[in-house]
């Protein structure tokens, strides 16, 4: 047995894993339905879209909109639900700040790394 500890959308698990067989070649392989990092919001160039780029941590359906432009913001604050495979993901804002632009609305279908909406 072996004790890991995954972390999926900041949340940590430790799980044991029983290894079958007795062949000494190690297998790796990421399974196809294992959702990627959430991707750190990165800055863009100053305009009117906003300094600071909120993505999609996943792909799913935007479920709703829960701020508006030139709403200020907190860290960890619900800017947008995303709904994937039943369940609905927030997601939060990674500083404070104000909300600049608003790119898609409910009902949107995205990809991970959609830009959902700017701030400065």
């Amino acid at each position: 047995m072996k004790n890991l500890r995954i972390t999926v959308n900041g949340t940590a698990y430790d799980v044991q894993v029983e290894e079958l067989g007795s062949s000494s070649a190690v297998q790796t392989s990421a399974p196809a339905a294992a959702p990627a990092p959430a991707p750190k919001p990165a800055a863009a160039p100053s305009g009117s879209a906003g300094a600071v780029k909120v993505t999609a941590p996943m792909p799913g359906t935007v479920v709703r909109v829960e701020v508006k432009t030139g709403e200020a913001v907190s860290a960890g604050q619900d800017l947008i639900f995303i709904e994937a495979m039943k369940m609905e993901t927030p997601v939060k804002a990674a500083q404070d700040g104000t909300v600049a632009s608003i790119e898609v609305t409910a009902g949107d279908a995205v990809d991970t790394g959609k830009v959902l909406l700017t701030m400065n």
